[in-house]
């Protein structure tokens, strides 16, 4: 009976990382693919002969997107969104959760609050009244229109709400015993306590400014002012090698390889802040679920 037991336990475990392993390199294997690209020569890759690995060795695809201007705009746009996007989603979560964290008889209009932010999360204005909301503030081509309708997000407020209803009570009346304040108590206990669910949070909030491309179509009149993946949608779907003038540089390059070399480097960012962030990730939305 144990011998049945444990050649079940095994061949369970062997199944589960069967498949895992074959999930991660469905995941894996069109990266791959996209840097396989971006580092062969224009006629391995005009002639489908890339696959996983790079056909005829080439950085001129890079050397060609580091000195295209509109390139390192757009990736100067992205930055600056995500920097004062995730500051200002993050801190505007955190002073909207902490008081609907309080039981009514603390905040008594917290029930009004929480129906407010539970009715906008259910219907929506639509796209019409959103671009006239933006038009009328006057924030059309400003870093403003891709980050303010964006900064206040319920299913975050929800998971930091959460969080705190899950923090012990006793740190809260010990601190009013000893004569804090709400501010003083967010910033000195609750802060520093939640920063797996803050950390979940940025790292939501960077994923979806850095990959967000609709809206700077929609709020950006120039294309001066586009974000990254705004600009990357554009030139894959018209593609501009007017730079392209030297028959050398012509050999050297092709639209497929300058393409797949903007999206790769267009992932990098994230590929790289994501490991630091992720060992919060689970323990923060685990954190976050529980209720108080």
């Amino acid at each position: 009976m144990v011998e049945s037991k444990n050649f079940g336990n095994r061949l369970s475990r062997f199944l589960i990382n069967s498949i895992m392993i074959a999930l991660g390199l469905l995941c894996l294997l069109p990266f791959l693919n996209v840097l396989a690209f971006s580092l062969s020569s224009p006629a391995a890759a005009e002639a489908n002969r890339v696959g996983f690995w790079p056909v005829e060795f080439s950085l001129d695809a890079y050397r060609y997107i580091m000195g295209e201007p509109k390139f390192s705009q757009a990736f100067w746009v992205s930055s600056q969104r995500v920097l004062i996007g995730v500051t200002l989603s993050v801190f505007l979560t955190l002073l909207t959760a902490y008081p609907l964290s309080k039981e009514s008889i603390h905040f008594r209009p917290r029930t009004f609050y929480v129906w407010f932010f539970v009715v906008t999360m259910l219907f929506g204005g639509g796209l019409v009244p959103m671009y006239m909301i933006i038009r009328s503030y006057g924030l059309l081509d400003s870093i403003w229109a891709l980050v303010l309708p964006t900064a206040v997000q319920v299913f975050y407020i929800t998971l930091m709400l959460n969080f705190f209803r899950g923090l012990p009570k006793e740190l809260e009346e010990s601190a009013f015993v000893d004569g804090a304040g709400h501010w003083v108590i967010l910033f000195r206990i609750f802060l520093p306590l939640s920063m797996p669910g803050l950390a979940t949070i940025g790292l939501f909030t960077l994923v979806s400014q850095w990959n967000s491309w609709f809206d700077g179509l929609l709020y950006m009149n120039k294309p001066f002012h586009y974000p990254l993946q705004t600009y990357l949608q554009t030139i894959v779907t018209n593609p501009d090698m007017s730079r392209v003038s030297d028959v050398r540089e012509v050999l050297n390059i092709s639209t497929r390889t300058v393409k797949t070399a903007q999206i790769f480097v267009a992932m990098l960012p994230i590929l790289i802040v994501y490991p630091f962030l992720q060992r919060f990730f689970v323990k923060g939305i685990v954190l976050g679920s529980v209720k108080g």
